[in-house]
């Protein structure tokens, strides 16, 4: 099949890569000209396990290219994916700018029938503007499809290849039926692919972010409220997840979540919710507590080094939202480093990945940057431990107390074994357990 799609970001550039793979010839186009030579050198702008090697090995074999020229990618494929990206607004809703002028693009350049598929993140309603969109360039034979993705960066390739279910929201056979085409390869395990209406198809995006998010921000509280009952939250969490109908999924406590999904999601929510003259008091809560979450370690810090950070020196592994990515969008590293300097201290900061994007954020350029985990702690007052990357679990304790100006650990992720940790002569604060040294 001959594959077109619009937006090399995040979810553009894994559909279209793991499009190719399965045989598809695919054009990826952006209006970003030094994002298309990135890709056209064989690499890729952001950092995601397995992706480059599979790009490099599908541009080789001919069956993926990148361009600018919307146009030509349009004239050359049946089946487009809009996988632009739709940030937040002021208001907490969804910006449909940049989706909507990628559908008038290709609603232009269409010359017989095309099947619009919409692989961004929109709210519920979308599908049938965008079909009002394609249909005011005079156009008639297409479809619009709803086809929203569910890829958990650090873990995308596997997630497209091997998905849950694949949800398509569609109004007629032919889009169903090309669309079952698109897929079959991906689903021979037999996992399920659900048609359904666009409006359901652009809804259920929103509520798996929403009770996914709602049960971080849950365990959060119920971590906050074990520290202070002396209850030990991560037995709290096994006993719960033990219940078959709850599972131990999203029940680790820590710095509250991030990134480009949970957060907007649930503020669109809200919005979609507000906009259907509907209260959205759960999807409220959960952005609140995550909110207050990201800086919940603040006043045990200034607690701990006398009552103030000015002029501390603090040390941070971990700057990504999550590991195995370097994005930092909402990050909860990003908000406490950024708290902790605005009252005076100053971060050092050390990630595997996100070095040079948390650079970037707002703020950040306060902080300074190493390249190696040990390094960072020289003389720091303190180490925070805000992104579980694996390299961190198994820490040289010794190494570590040795290095510290003085013995203090705020282990954002409970990722230290804090009794072993104690032994060594660290002082260890967590998320719900008791602090240990």
């Amino acid at each position: 099949m001959r594959i077109g799609v619009v937006g090399a970001g995040y979810v553009g550039l894994v559909a279209g890569t793991c499009l190719a793979e399965m045989g598809n010839h695919v054009h990826v186009v952006d209006v970003k000209s030094d994002v298309i030579a990135t890709l056209r050198s064989g690499r890729v702008h952001y950092f995601e396990p397995g992706l480059e090697e599979l790009l490099r090995r599908n541009q080789k074999d001919g069956r993926l290219r990148f361009g600018t020229d919307i146009g030509e990618m349009v004239r050359d494929a049946e089946y487009i994916f809009l996988a632009v990206g739709t940030p937040q607004a002021e208001d907490g809703s969804a910006d449909l700018q940049y989706i909507e002028a990628a559908a008038t693009a290709v609603a232009k350049a269409m010359t017989g029938y095309r099947c619009i598929i919409i692989k961004s993140t929109v709210p519920v309603g979308t599908n049938a503007r965008i079909e009002a969109l394609v249909r005011a360039q005079g156009r008639t034979d297409f479809d619009v499809v709803s086809n929203p993705e569910f890829l958990k960066e650090g873990a995308a390739i596997e997630d497209f290849m091997y998905p849950d279910r694949v949800v398509v929201g569609v109004r007629s056979t032919r889009a169903e039926q090309g669309m079952q085409s698109i897929y079959a390869p991906f689903v021979r395990t037999g996992r399920p692919i659900m048609v359904m209406d666009p409006e359901s198809a652009e809804m259920a995006k929103y509520v798996s972010n929403a009770l996914l998010a709602s049960r971080i921000s849950f365990m959060n509280e119920m971590a906050n409220i074990c520290q202070n009952v002396g209850a030990d939250v991560d037995r709290v969490r096994q006993a719960v997840g033990s219940d078959r109908r709850i599972g131990s999924a999203f029940l680790f406590p820590g710095l509250g979540y991030g990134g480009s999904c949970f957060p907007k999601d649930v503020r669109a929510l809200c919005r979609i919710a507000e906009k259907a003259g509907l209260p959205a008091r759960m999807c409220e809560a959960i952005d609140s507590v995550n909110v207050a979450q990201r800086l919940v370690f603040v006043p045990a810090i200034e607690a701990a080094l006398g009552g103030s950070v000015k002029d501390a020196t603090i040390a941070f592994w971990g700057l990504a939202f999550k590991p195995r990515t370097d994005d930092v969008r909402e990050a909860p590293a990003i908000y406490l480093a950024n708290a902790l300097m605005d009252r005076g201290a100053c971060v050092r900061a050390y990630d595997p990945e996100a070095r040079v994007t948390a650079a970037r954020e707002p703020g950040m350029n306060r902080a300074t940057y190493y390249d190696n985990a040990y390094e960072v702690l020289d003389g720091a007052d303190a180490l925070v431990i805000a992104t579980e990357w694996n390299e961190f679990r198994c820490a040289d304790f010794d190494r570590l107390k040795a290095l510290l100006k003085r013995p203090f650990v705020f282990d954002g992720r409970n990722v230290f074994d804090i009794a072993l940790a104690a032994k060594k002569g660290l002082r260890v604060w967590s998320i719900g357990r008791a602090m240990q040294g």
